[in-house]
């Protein structure tokens, strides 16, 4: 009997495959004493060995999906194993102390780890200190005889199995190789899945137990649509999932016509639907989707693809990239969101009880430590700005204090340009993003000094209902259609609109076929999503009646009671 879970869908599609797990395995070991030394050093010798050959393979398959730059990284990995000074010592404590390799590697690599981290005035040596790290788990998993995994080295069909996945895990998926993948935590809104959506990846998150009931190999089919896994499917139930499947890429087809269509409603009134992406590449999956514009660039991106932190002229060339690409349509840049979940391994954040809460984002741009980065990233939004419509975005703010300092730097930094005779670009509009419940209960005020508001639901929602989005046991309480979050998006819109200032919405309820109803009602100007759902969020939209969809709203926001109140209400209101 097949075994079934079920999980939070978080991005579309139907998959069956045999699983890859991307768990990390136990590389505890007891310190044991031994005569053969020798046989010791062997050991050693072998673990080194199948390391530098697993590290060289990363890096050749890094060099070209990453590019050279990229793969440096592995290539001070290798130095670090062929390092004689590191490696005679891990063999003399061997000789001398007669213990296993295992200890020896420990001991010795602990001390070299401690001393390059009491650096501090040479980050250079800060960064070996991971290094090290790095190189001696994998050389400790060879001792031990069991396998790191790497996502970037799959190159057969697979759905990933993990307890979690970091943004970085899913940037190294290839979309050709990896047909689905399946965790124990997340909600919908958490990086793994948004960046599922980009892939085009079917996923479901949030199943709390995939990796104690799954093994490596094991086949199973996953349900994205549904949220549905099967361990061990029987012939007749793969044979289900592949007629889903055809019937899914039959109704992408019917989708896919939409592709160069005006978005407006049955009663011809327009709105406008972005996409939201991470780097230039995501720019394909925008076109290829009838995108008509970004209404959300994340350029964290740039920094955590990166060694170090990205120059003027990296950022540069990317911004003009995506700029260009978008051919005069619209192009939202939000401002570095680092921090949360985001960590840069070369920006030593102090460790926070609630990171989500704490130091990051405009919050690090503002701070003395971030602003050389904040500068660096406005004078490269401003020098691309002239190849398209550039409109800048600051990312979680709570107070028009922090929106004029951040504006400030912004005409500081555009002054200095034009005095070295740079040109840029004067229609640029610069706004926020409204996720901190604070600055939309002040949408008012905020409307007359920016030029735009995105709302980001993803985190209004998890501040206002104070439920964490990635945690599976509060997921309930991420409630888009509840009427304390209609409401609050209510006030931004008409804020907004008083103003003569536009609205739009960057989260991934801009995209929810139950709250896009709710939200032509409530009359949001822009909706950015993932690439994925324009066509099918567009076809929704040329059956809505905007008349009925304000009335349908203003129920929603006036007279229900509860999220499932609302839910009955779009039933009603669209058949």
């Amino acid at each position: 009997m097949a075994d079934k879970l079920k999980g939070i869908a978080a991005s579309d599609g139907i998959a069956v495959a045999k699983a890859y797990m991307l768990v990390q395995p136990d590389l505890s070991f007891q310190k044991t004493s031994v005569t053969d030394t020798q046989a010791e050093a062997q050991r050693l010798d072998d673990a080194l060995a199948e390391s530098t050959k697993e590290l060289q393979m990363i890096r050749d398959k890094a060099k070209q999906t990453l590019g050279e730059e990229e793969a440096q990284v592995f290539d001070a990995h290798i130095m670090v194993l062929a390092d004689p000074e590191l490696v005679g010592q891990i063999k003399d404590s061997i000789k001398t102390n007669q213990v296993n390799a295992e200890s020896a590697l420990k001991e010795v690599t602990d001390m070299f780890i401690s001393i390059f981290e009491g650096m501090e005035d040479n980050p250079y040596m800060q960064e070996r200190a991971a290094d090290i790290k790095d190189v001696t788990k994998r050389v400790l998993a060879h001792l031990l005889g069991k396998s790191l995994p790497n996502p970037a080295m799959i190159n057969e069909e697979v759905i990933v199995v993990a307890h979690d996945l970091t943004p970085s895990d899913t940037a190294q998926l290839d979309g050709k190789y990896v047909k689905a993948f399946v965790t124990d935590i997340g909600g919908r809104t958490s990086h793994s899945a948004i960046m599922a959506r980009s892939l085009e990846i079917p996923a479901i998150v949030g199943t709390k137990e995939i990796t104690q009931k799954v093994s490596a190999n094991q086949m199973l089919a996953v349900d994205g649509i549904h949220g549905d896994v099967i361990i061990d499917p029987t012939a007749d139930e793969i044979a289900e999932f592949h007629q889903a499947a055809s019937a899914y890429a039959a109704q992408k087809a019917e989708w896919d016509k939409l592709k160069n269509a005006k978005t407006a409603t049955k009663d011809g009134k327009h709105f406008e639907l972005a996409a939201n992406i991470g780097t230039p590449k995501d720019l394909t999956g925008v076109l290829g989707n009838g995108g008509e514009g970004i209404g959300l660039y994340r350029t964290e991106f740039l920094y955590m693809d990166s060694p170090d932190f990205p120059t003027e002229d990296d950022q540069f060339k990317a911004y003009k990239a995506v700029l260009e690409g978008m051919a005069g349509k619209p192009v939202v840049v939000r401002t570095m969101d680092i921090g949360g979940d985001k960590e840069l391994p070369y920006l030593q954040l102090p460790k926070e009880m609630n990171p989500f809460l704490g130091y990051r984002a405009l919050r690090i741009s503002l701070s003395e430590l971030g602003d050389g980065m904040f500068r660096t990233q406005i004078r490269a939004l401003l020098r691309a700005s002239v190849f398209g419509n550039l409109r800048i975005m600051f990312p979680m703010v709570a107070t028009l204090v922090e929106f004029r300092a951040a504006k400030k730097i912004f005409l500081e930094e555009k002054a200095k340009l034009q005095a070295e005779g740079v040109e840029v670009s004067e229609t640029i509009q610069v706004g926020i993003m409204i996720e901190i419940p604070a600055a939309a209960v002040i949408a008012d005020k905020f409307a007359k000094e920016v030029d735009f508001m995105s709302i980001g639901t993803n985190d209004l929602i998890q501040y206002t209902m104070a439920a964490d989005r990635m945690n599976e046991r509060v997921s309930y309480l991420y409630q888009p259609y509840n009427p304390s979050i209609l409401r609050l998006i209510k006030h931004v819109i008409d804020s907004a609109h008083k103003e003569g200032k536009w609205a739009g919405m960057c989260g991934e309820m801009a995209g929810d076929q139950t709250a896009v109803p709710l939200l032509v009602g409530l009359g949001l100007d822009e909706f950015s999503m993932s690439a994925t759902s324009i066509l099918k969020t567009r076809s929704l939209m040329s059956r809505l009646d905007t008349n009925l969809m304000k009335e349908l709203a203003e129920k929603a926001v006036t007279e229900a009671d509860t999220l499932e109140d609302v839910v009955a209400l779009v039933s009603e209101y669209v058949k």
